[in-house]
C-alpha cells in the first residue's frame, strides 16, 4: 500500500509498500527527512508538475560494488588517452542543473527546482557529491548523488560526448574503493549500468550495508 506522510519525521516500514516500490507520498524535502530516507533505502521522486513528492523503496535493489566495476577495453583506451579531466565537487550546481535541463521535457520528469534546491542544500552540508568530466574547460558529462557513510546513492548522470557518464562512474568507483567505500546504489537497472558491473541484491541484504555504514 501507499502511505500518506505527515509533518512527523518518520517513514513506514518499506516492506509494506507497493510491489513496484512506491512506499509513500507527501512530506517534504528537508535535509533531515532526506537523510532519514536514504539511511533506510528510501529515495524521493518528485513529480513536480503535479506538486507531489513520491517516496520509493524497491525490494529488489540494483547496485555496483566498487571492486566489481567493469571497465571495458574501449573505456580503458579512452582513459589512457587522457583526453578528459575528472574532478570531484568542482561544479555540483552545474551538474544537477544540466541533469534536470536534459530531461525536463520527458514524461515523468522529476528534477525540478525544488529537488535541485534540496540536493544543493545536502551538498552544502556534505551529504551530496558530484563527479565532473571536462574537455578542456567545457563540462561534457558527470553525475551526482547522496553520500552517507561509506555508501553512495546515485541520483542522475549525463553525457554530452560519448561515454562521459561512464568515465564519471568509473572514477567514482575507483575513488570510492580507495577511500573505503562499500556500495554504489543505482536505484534502478539500466543496460548502461549492467554492462559496468551492476547487479541485483535483495532489500534486506542492501540494508546490511546501510545499517553497518551509514545509519543515522
Amino acid at each position: 500500500m501507499v502511505f500518506q506522510l505527515t509533518d512527523k519525521l518518520a517513514f513506514p516500514d518499506p516492506h509494506y509498500g507497493d510491489p513496484d516500490g512506491l512506499l509513500a507520498v507527501g512530506g517534504d524535502l528537508s535535509i533531515d527527512r532526506l537523510i532519514l530516507a536514504y539511511s533506510n533505502g528510501i529515495f524521493p521522486w518528485y513529480a513536480f508538475r503535479e506538486e507531489l513528492i513520491q517516496w520509493w523503496c524497491p525490494m529488489d535493489r540494483f547496485v555496483i560494488f566498487p571492486d566489481e566495476i567493469h571497465i571495458s577495453h574501449s573505456m580503458r583506451t579512452l582513459i589512457n588517452k587522457g583526453k578528459y579531466e575528472i574532478t570531484f565537487n568542482e561544479a555540483f550546481q552545474d551538474i544537477i542543473q544540466t541533469c534536470g535541463e536534459l530531461r525536463i521535457e520527458q514524461e515523468g520528469a522529476w528534477l525540478g527546482t525544488k529537488m535541485m534546491e534540496a540536493y544543493t542544500h545536502l551538498h552544502e552540508q556534505g551529504f551530496a557529491a558530484s563527479v565532473e568530466v571536462w574537455e578542456e574547460e567545457q563540462l561534457v558529462g558527470g553525475l551526482y548523488g547522496v553520500t552517507l557513510g561509506r555508501c553512495f546513492f546515485g541520483e542522475s548522470m549525463f553525457s554530452l560526448v560519448p561515454s562521459a557518464s561512464k568515465l564519471a562512474l568509473i572514477h567514482l568507483a575507483q575513488f570510492f574503493r580507495e577511500h573505503g567505500g562499500v556500495m554504489i546504489d543505482c536505484q534502478f537497472e539500466t543496460p548502461h549500468l549492467k554492462t559496468m558491473g551492476g547487479r541485483h541484491i535483495s532489500y534486506d541484504e542492501y540494508m546490511t550495508y546501510i545499517e553497518q555504514d551509514c545509519r543515522f
